[in-house]
């Protein structure tokens, strides 16, 4: 097959085109920035569906593996930011590819939209902006892909791992957290993780398998407690790990949340709501059953 990777250039989508060219296919990448290995510059967010139609022309899949910052505050009303980002292109990237007959598309998106679905008493898409784009996103998406154009949606944990430079964008303060002399202390709950090369396996198998499919995706699931013990071990700073209590964890979201309101601003992920998911077990079942060692290491490697 011959598959357009958009966002080849990061962090999975450097996995992808890998895992895609080791199983025979050929790979195309478009990303914002020109960068080693980029075939075509495109910056998905501004680029019509003529553009994306003639990026297209010739493919039989695409892949849209391009991130969010989820935890950004930004003046309220944040939807239409976080549509215009997260949707819109997904509606023209589709809607092209349908146009010019591709048979199969693979989406990174988010494990909260699996958990919206499996726990409707959370409202996560009427609490959390951020979660409700995503729903969005995959129903739009398909929407405009048709019923000949399978899509595929990764539903993505945390996720482990390097692409030259290109690390996960939460990485750098925990990194900075765990070389540090300041102790560590975590809330209860967890939540799953994978490495970026396990994400890029299943989509791999998703377009060869043409799937139509909402997959979370998921190595281990780690208690708060257990992630920051092995990052600490993994920089070479290793010790105890604390515990913080939940209802400091609630009044501190709280208050940061009502000061977003007074500041009339407003991240993807509401404050104010956020303890409910950080003191929770945010676990993904079934696991790949590979390890997320070697991937954590890479992505939290030692001084010197």
């Amino acid at each position: 097959m011959r598959i357009l990777v958009v966002g080849g250039s990061g962090l999975i989508g450097a996995h992808v085109v890998e895992v895609l060219r080791g199983r025979g296919h050929r790979v195309t990448t478009a990303a914002r920035t020109a960068r080693p290995g980029v075939d075509h510059l495109l910056d998905v967010e501004s680029a019509s569906t003529d553009d994306l139609r003639s990026l297209l022309a010739g493919h039989d899949g695409v892949v849209l593996a391009t991130r969010a910052d989820e935890q950004r505050v930004l003046p309220r009303p944040i939807h239409p930011l976080l549509r215009r980002e997260l949707v819109d292109p997904v509606v023209r990237l589709l809607t092209a590819a349908r146009a010019e007959g591709l048979t199969r598309a693979v989406l990174t998106g988010s494990y909260y939209t699996w958990f919206d679905r499996r726990h409707p008493q959370w409202r996560l898409a009427d609490r959390h902006v951020y979660v409700r784009c995503r729903r969005e996103q995959a129903a739009e998406g398909r929407a405009a892909a048709g019923p000949q154009l399978p899509v595929t949606v990764l539903e993505l944990p945390f996720v482990f791992g390097r692409a030259g430079d290109r690390l996960p964008n939460w990485a750098g303060p925990l990194d900075r957290w765990a070389r540090s002399r300041t102790p560590l202390a975590v809330p209860v709950g967890g939540t799953a993780a994978a490495s970026a090369r396990s994400v890029a396996e299943v989509a791999a198998d998703a377009l060869e398998q043409a799937r139509d499919a909402d997959l979370p995706v998921a190595d281990e699931n780690l208690t708060w407690a257990a992630m920051m013990t092995r990052i600490a071990d993994a920089v070479g700073r290793p010790r105890r790990v604390g515990r913080l209590p939940a209802p400091a964890v609630r009044a501190a979201l709280g208050c940061g949340g009502l000061l977003h309101g007074l500041a009339r601003r407003e991240a993807g992920l509401n404050p104010t709501h956020l303890a409910d998911l950080l003191l929770a077990e945010l676990f993904v079942e079934p696991t790949t059953g590979r390890s997320l060692e070697p991937a954590l290491r890479d992505t939290f490697a030692p001084t010197g």
